[in-house]
């Protein structure tokens, strides 16, 4: 792990933040969506809007919040600069944020037409974002700073997870929108596999070695650990996806092999319990005695992550709904949104901090310290209406007639607590400029009106008369 971070060769603020600013947003679109549908959402993974909750929540608030954390986390940690990172982080932002609004669209209203729309924005934005993340890792490898093989390799490994994913949803969007024979239950399957295991999970893994030592001051990963974890994880869920090809194409349906076939996805997630076993350890043996919000958030996750597979391996033995919805909910705000959701508290303040030093020309007080921009009692208070939207969701999944309105207005709430603490960074951000520039103002005008020292006259010189 890399402690020194390039801070100056951080992007502009504009580029990473869009993407954070709009996870919260995203997760409030699937509250909202939730307590419309009701019961009926919760009642099945195959309902409509179950499916479009589930694209909300990994389009729109974890694959965006990631993209934003690659177009930062890059150049500060690994040394590499993304192909034009400004224009690939507007570009992509706008067409991920329109696709996964059409996606979400289309499953709700089971419109062809916005299948294809979703599919077409959503190609072009994931398309865009690897092509300059291939570029800027091409260009700058033999330039990248020391001690950051483990995530550089993390990331180059999720980056290839997300081109078989997203190749896997755009296939199956274009099959919802001119539908022919397919296996799209297994297609639907491992799509989920290789982008919560493969594209978000590796990201996780590659992201925390830094963030964790780093923000929670906790030791680093163990060396061996670091190197393997994520090689070992796209190895065993890209065999697991071949073994599950190779059996489907002569297993009897009910037979052993087909038997076999089901539980690999469960295997895949086993070597992320070692992680979350070894980060709940690391941050139980922390230098900082008290916890903060963020050690919580990731407290959530981990224990979350350790739950996933035993629930996933629940719903492929019983074959029960409600075990499939609940590993949902446990991979995607249990483990997922936990984790992002503690990464901003982090991420966003450190980066307003960042650019307003940024912009003093000789230090003043007037600019706050990082754990003032959003304080900890504040992200506490928005961490419990998240736990317990998280426990409701998951009663939920269980007996979703009661609590399925119940859990949408907890999560709601979560949600909207922290776009309110997010605005109110900016807002504090947006006054500390304003009087950064009165300030560089009035020095620039005493500098002006400053007297200067009156030029020494030169004595004339002295002739001899003649």
């Amino acid at each position: 792990m890399r402690r020194a971070l390039a801070l100056e060769a951080s992007p502009a603020l504009k580029a990473p933040l869009r993407f954070f600013l709009a996870a919260p947003a995203f997760v409030f679109a699937a509250a909202l969506l939730l307590a419309w549908a009701g019961p009926q959402a919760l009642a099945s993974r195959w309902s409509p809007y179950a499916l479009a909750i589930t694209h909300l929540l990994t389009l729109g608030a974890l694959t965006g919040t990631m993209v934003g954390a690659l177009i930062q986390i890059l150049p500060v940690v690994v040394g590499i600069q993304i192909a034009r990172p400004i224009c690939t982080a507007a570009a992509v932002h706008a067409l991920l944020t329109s696709g996964a609004l059409t996606l979400a669209g289309a499953f709700v209203s089971g419109r062809r037409m916005l299948f294809a729309l979703g599919a077409l924005l959503l190609a072009s934005a994931f398309a865009w974002l690897l092509t300059a993340c291939a570029i800027g890792l091409w260009r700058g490898r033999r330039t990248a700073a020391t001690g950051v093989a483990d995530l550089l390799r993390a990331v180059d490994l999720a980056l290839i997870a997300l081109l078989v994913t997203a190749s896997l949803g755009v296939y199956l969007a274009l099959t919802l929108a001119w539908p022919h024979a397919t296996p799209i239950v297994t297609l639907t399957n491992w799509h989920a596999i290789w982008g919560l295991a493969g594209w978000f999970g590796l990201l996780v893994v590659g992201i925390g070695y830094q963030l964790i030592p780093m923000f929670q001051v906790t030791e680093p990963y163990p060396s061996h650990l670091a190197r393997w974890l994520a090689p070992g994880c796209f190895a065993l869920l890209a065999g697991s996806a071949l073994a599950a090809f190779v059996i489907s194409l002569s297993a009897v349906p009910g037979s052993t092999s087909d038997t076999i076939a089901e539980l690999l996805p469960s295997l895949v997630f086993v070597p992320y319990v070692v992680f979350a076993t070894v980060t709940l350890w690391l941050l139980h043996r922390r230098k900082r005695p008290s916890p903060d919000a963020t050690t919580l958030f990731w407290r959530t996750s981990m224990a979350s992550l350790a739950c996933c597979p035993l629930a996933l391996a629940a719903a492929t033995v019983t074959q029960e709904p409600r075990w499939f919805v609940a590993f949902g909910i446990l991979a995607l705000v249990g483990v997922g949104w936990s984790a992002v959701n503690g990464m901003l508290y982090k991420i966003v303040p450190f980066l307003l901090w960042y650019h307003l030093q940024a912009e003093l020309a000789q230090p003043l007080s007037i600019v706050p310290k990082v754990k003032d921009i959003i304080p900890d009692r504040a992200a506490m208070h928005q961490y419990y209406a998240h736990l317990a939207a998280l426990a409701l969701l998951a009663a939920a999944s269980q007996w979703p007639g009661p609590l399925a309105r119940v859990a949408a207005f907890s999560l709601g709430v979560a949600s909207v607590w922290l776009i309110v603490l997010l605005a109110r960074a900016l807002r504090l951000y947006a006054r500390v400029r304003r009087e950064i520039a009165r300030v560089s103002v009035q020095r620039h005008e005493r500098e002006r009106n400053k007297p200067t020292p009156r030029d020494e006259r030169v004595p004339e010189p002295v002739t001899e008369r003649q």
